[in-house]
């Protein structure tokens, strides 16, 4: 048996429109994603956030399997169009009370709640006047985050402004896979950098308010190993990858710039974007880093008969692919490889580059989708999960061991939900959800999870 820190936190983790649902109670408005899933042809087979896991209506119940499970931390996020329909000043007080109850019920369940201001769903009214392509809106963010540390700053201590800004920036904005759907790489340029400023100034705007909050950003970060490292075109193509994925947001935080590589490859489409001050606003000093990590990709060739999802190579004028790695056995149903020896790296990287100056690391999401279903005896066995989970949860003890500072694991995710543009055809959970009759059975990962959150070991 291998032990975690004493103070480690054991956590699961969700995003308000992948399970919520009550897309039209409580005066809640519409999201981006609320739009893109009601638009033909956006979504696997047309499904929609509009019910999802129900979790507005059955919360209580969730928050009771987790006790049940012994989860010690639980990461939300909220609906920006909950508290504020229109992105604007204009509150509705019945989405701050859904909240309020959520984290009280935490509270008295001992489980320690880690919010999200924003998960990928902007208020329909913001894009309509540009979105994150708009330095409107990043007025507007500022003034929502401070609302909510006003508002729920006295319960909830820990805060991360924005979920994934790659995803935000490329795959809303670059591929045009996610909401909103817009397909043109200086855009993701321009947005990437407003993510950059926007977790920024939501925090200072925080810490305005509350000076005991603590703050952290939620990067999702993958190494991109080069095929053939004697080939000088993989290799570049592997560091502007890395610029664009990894090094852009860490950079940004930590030293005030950007990755040279960028500049160097897209000149103006990435320095239009920034204005005089904005590296200023950048830099910025943070309690903890989220890192959401899935897996590796290998930079080769280029292999038009074998795409490979959500891969922004093209995009970027590179003429070569970014596919999965060598797998450790099956893929997943995503598709995607199991490395968890990337995820060592990754995290002694980090610790190696920035040293005493990097805050305490929590991996924000780690998970795997999986199909299975309901056995003859009604249990969900799922073992190829908790292989994976217990293989990075074994990378973890690893980077503990070379000296990296970690501070929790939030597995991926709580229950089966909406997997955005997949619809509800992938499976995270370690919850199973019939969505047919809203009921939830714990998989033998969750009782798995529970024995190692209960012996704080492997």
């Amino acid at each position: 048996m291998t032990n975690f820190p004493t103070d480690f936190l054991w956590g699961a983790a969700t995003a308000a429109y992948q399970v919520e649902g009550g897309a039209k109670e409580g005066g809640r408005g519409p999201s981006i994603w609320d739009t893109f899933s009601h638009t033909p042809g956006k979504t696997l087979n047309g499904d929609t956030g509009d019910v999802a896991c129900d979790h507005h209506h059955r919360y209580p119940t969730d928050i009771a399997l987790m006790q049940e499970i012994g989860i010690k931390a639980y990461r939300l996020s909220f609906s920006w169009s909950r508290l504020f329909p229109n992105g604007d000043d204009i509150r509705e007080e019945r989405g701050f009370a859904f909240y309020d109850n959520i984290i009280s019920t935490l509270i008295a369940a001992g489980i320690t709640p880690y919010v999200t201001l924003y998960h990928w769903d902007l208020p329909q009214a913001l894009e309509d006047k540009g979105g994150w392509r708009s330095r409107e809106t990043l007025d507007a963010f500022g003034k929502y985050a401070a609302a909510v540390a006003e508002h729920f700053g006295d319960r909830v201590k820990h805060f991360a402004p924005i979920n994934e800004p790659w995803c935000v920036a490329w795959l809303g904005h670059g591929l045009g896979v996610h909401a909103p759907g817009i397909a043109d790489r200086a855009t993701a340029f321009k947005v990437a950098h407003h993510t950059v400023l926007a977790h920024a100034l939501a925090a200072r705007a925080m810490r305005a308010v509350r000076s005991d909050l603590k703050i952290g950003p939620v990067v999702n970060h993958a190494n991109y190993p080069a095929d053939d490292l004697t080939d000088a075109d993989l290799v570049r193509s592997s560091e502007i990858l890395d610029a664009v994925q990894n090094r852009f947001w860490m950079d940004a935080m930590f030293t005030g710039t950007y990755p040279e590589i960028l500049f160097e490859t897209f000149g103006a489409e990435l320095a239009d974007a920034i204005l005089p001050g904005d590296m200023e606003i950048a830099k910025i000093d943070n309690d903890w880093i989220g890192i959401n990590y899935y897996f590796d990709t290998r930079v080769g060739k280029s292999d038009s008969a074998n795409p490979v999802q959500f891969d922004n190579s093209a995009l970027l004028g590179l003429s070569v692919d970014s596919t999965p790695v060598e797998p450790v056995g099956e893929l997943t149903d995503m598709g995607w490889p199991i490395t968890p020896a990337g995820l060592t790296n990754i995290l002694v990287r980090w610790s190696k580059e920035f040293g005493a100056a990097l805050p305490p690391i929590f991996i924000t999401e780690n998970g795997c989708a999986f199909g299975d279903g309901p056995g003859s005896d009604g249990q969900i066995h799922d073992q190829r999960r908790i292989d994976y989970l217990d293989a990075h949860l074994k990378a973890i003890q690893e980077a503990i061991a070379q000296g990296v500072k970690m501070g929790g694991y939030f597995q991926w995710s709580l229950m089966d939900n909406f997997e955005w543009s997949l619809g509800y055809s992938k499976r995270f959970g370690i919850i199973y959800v019939d969505y047919t009759t809203q009921k939830r059975t714990l998989k033998d990962s969750a009782l798995w999870y529970s024995r190692v959150i209960s012996e704080n070991a492997l």
